[in-house]
C-alpha cells in the first residue's frame, strides 16, 4: 500500500485529507508526453481555457475558501479574499502576456524584417507554500500554462488538499491532465521534482534556506529557469507621522495579518525616538483587541494559529532568543491552547541588542528598534541580507524620495503597509529575498524566453570583403 500524506486543521488537529505521496518521474514524464500538444494551441485557445478556469474557481468559491480556512488556519474572511486573487489572476496574466511578452516586427536591412516572439521552456515545476496555498503557487501557474508550458505542481506538504482542489479546477476547465501533474509528497518528493532531468526550470516560493539550497542545485544546471520568490526581514519605518493612530494600524496590518505568515510582514518596527512611546501605546491598543480564534469563529477573528506546532514551538525560540540577547518585551508571545499552534500577538523592544539575529520570524511578533535620526532609520532598514518589502510611514515627499533611493527591497511603500503588494505590479525582492525574477505582473518574463528572427522573402547573398578577384584566378 502505499504511504500517505495526512492534511490536519491547525485549529483542530482534526483529520482534513489525505492521499497516496506520488512519484516525481512519472509525473514529469506524464507532463513531457503533453507539453507539445498544449504549445502547439494558439494563445487565443489557451487564455479560453484560462478563463474557463476562473468561472469555475469563481462557481466553486465557498468550497475552496473554506478548504483554505481550514487547512491554513486563517479567517475564513482571509480565505475568501484568497479566492478573489486566484480568479483576478487570470486577466492580469494575460495582460501582462501581451505586455511583457509581445510579437514585435521591425524593420531590418536591405528589406529584411526581424521579428521577436517568445517560446515557452516546455516543462516547469512549480512549488508552492502553506500560507497562500492557492494563489501564490497560482501567480506561477497560470502565466506558465498562458505561454504553453506544461507544469508539474507540488504543493507543500502542509496544504496539500489546497493544491489538489486547485488542480481539479484546471482539469475541470478543460485543461489537459497531462499538462498539469499534481505531486503530492513532503521534501523528499520536492527535492526529487528539482533533479528531474525532464524538466526545463523550476518556479518556486518559500523560505530564503530552501531557495538557497535550490540556488546550489541548479548552478550545473544554466540551461534551466530558476525563479525564487523567498522571505524577508522587512522594515517599517514611523517618522514625523501626523497621525499616530493611523500609523498604528498600519504597523499591526503589516506585522500581524495571517498571524505574521506572509513574506512581505513587517518585522522590525524602526520608529523616531520622540514618537516611540506614543506609537507604542497606540499599537498595544489594538492588540488588546484582537481576536485570535479559529477560522470560522464569530465574531471573525483578526488572525488565526500558526500553520503548526512546530512552527509554534520555532517561533517560541526565536522570540526567547531575543529575550535573552537582551530585548524587552512589551508585548508577550504567548501560547494559548498548548496542544494547539495559536500564538498571540508580540512586541519587543530591541534597540539595545548588538548583533540582532538577521532571521524571518515567520509569524506574529515584531521587534522595536528606536532610532535618534532619519539616517539611522535608514541604516536600520538596510541591516539585513534580506531586501523584499520596506515601507515609510509619515514624512514628506522629499523624505519619502529619499527612503525610496536609498533603501534596498523590491517593495517599497509610503504610508501603506508593508504587506499586500498588487498582483498588477512586479513582485520580488534583492539579496536574499529572491534571484532577480519578479513573479505577479513580471512572471510573464520567466515563462518564456524571447527569439530574435532575421527573415526575408528571397534569399540575398554576397561577400563584399576578403575574397580573391575571380578573374586572377588561375585555371
Amino acid at each position: 500500500m502505499s504511504e500517505l500524506l495526512i492534511s490536519t486543521e491547525p485549529a483542530t488537529g482534526a483529520e482534513l485529507w489525505s492521499a497516496p505521496i506520488g512519484d516525481a518521474a512519472s509525473e514529469v514524464a506524464a507532463a513531457r508526453a503533453a507539453w507539445h500538444a498544449w504549445a502547439a494551441q494558439s494563445v487565443a485557445y489557451r487564455t479560453e481555457a484560462l478563463r474557463r478556469f476562473a468561472n469555475v474557481v469563481r462557481a466553486r468559491e465557498t468550497q475552496m475558501a473554506d478548504l483554505i480556512a481550514r487547512e491554513t488556519g486563517k479567517p475564513l474572511w482571509e480565505a475568501v479574499t484568497e479566492v478573489g486573487a486566484v480568479v483576478n489572476k487570470v486577466d492580469i496574466s494575460i495582460n501582462a502576456y501581451s505586455e511583457r511578452t509581445p510579437t514585435r516586427r521591425l524593420e531590418g536591412a536591405l528589406g529584411s524584417k526581424v521579428a521577436v516572439r517568445h517560446k515557452p521552456h516546455g516543462v516547469l515545476a512549480v512549488l508552492g507554500p502553506y500560507n497562500f496555498p492557492a494563489h501564490l503557487p497560482n501567480g506561477h501557474i497560470v502565466p506558465a500554462l498562458l505561454a504553453g508550458n506544461a507544469v508539474v505542481f507540488k504543493p507543500s506538504e502542509k496544504t496539500p488538499a489546497t493544491g489538489a482542489l486547485l488542480v481539479e479546477c484546471l482539469h475541470e476547465a478543460g485543461i489537459p491532465q497531462g499538462v498539469v501533474r499534481l505531486l503530492i509528497g513532503g521534501p523528499d518528493q520536492g527535492r526529487a521534482l528539482a533533479a528531474q532531468e525532464g524538466i526545463d526550470g523550476l518556479l518556486f516560493t518559500g523560505s530564503a534556506r530552501a531557495g538557497q539550497s535550490l540556488h546550489r542545485q541548479f548552478a550545473d544546471t544554466p540551461n534551466k529557469i530558476l525563479a525564487l520568490e523567498l522571505g524577508g526581514n522587512n522594515p517599517l519605518v514611523v517618522w514625523e507621522a501626523k497621525d499616530i493612530g493611523a500609523a498604528a494600524v498600519i504597523a499591526v496590518q503589516s506585522a500581524y495579518l495571517s498571524a505574521g505568515q506572509r513574506c512581505t510582514a513587517a518585522r522590525r518596527l524602526i520608529v523616531q525616538e520622540r514618537q516611540a512611546d506614543q506609537l507604542v501605546a497606540a499599537v498595544l491598543k489594538l492588540l488588546d483587541r484582537i481576536i485570535v480564534d479559529h477560522p470560522h469563529a464569530t465574531p471573525q477573528p483578526f488572525m488565526g494559529p500558526v500553520i503548526d506546532m512546530a512552527a509554534a514551538d520555532h517561533l517560541q525560540g526565536q522570540f526567547l532568543d531575543l529575550m535573552m540577547r537582551g530585548g524587552r518585551v512589551i508585548r508577550r508571545l504567548d501560547r494559548p491552547h498548548e496542544s494547539r499552534p495559536y500564538l498571540t500577538p508580540a512586541l519587543i523592544d530591541v534597540s539595545g541588542i548588538e548583533n540582532r539575529p538577521d532571521e524571518e520570524l515567520f509569524g506574529p511578533v515584531l521587534q522595536l528598534i528606536r532610532v535618534a535620526d532619519f539616517d539611522a532609520a535608514i541604516d536600520e532598514a538596510n541591516a539585513t541580507r534580506f531586501g523584499l518589502a520596506a515601507s515609510l510611514v509619515g514624512g514628506s515627499p522629499q523624505l519619502y524620495d529619499r527612503f525610496w533611493a536609498n533603501v534596498r527591497a523590491g517593495v517599497i511603500n509610503w504610508n501603506k503597509p508593508t504587506n499586500g503588494a498588487p498582483s498588477n505590479a512586479p513582485f520580488g525582492g534583492v539579496g536574499l529575498s529572491g534571484n532577480h525574477r519578479p513573479s505577479a505582473y513580471y512572471a510573464a518574463d520567466y515563462c518564456a524566453y524571447p527569439v530574435t528572427s532575421s527573415e526575408a522573402e528571397i534569399a540575398r547573398a554576397s561577400i563584399g570583403e576578403g575574397l580573391r578577384d575571380p578573374n586572377m584566378l588561375e585555371d
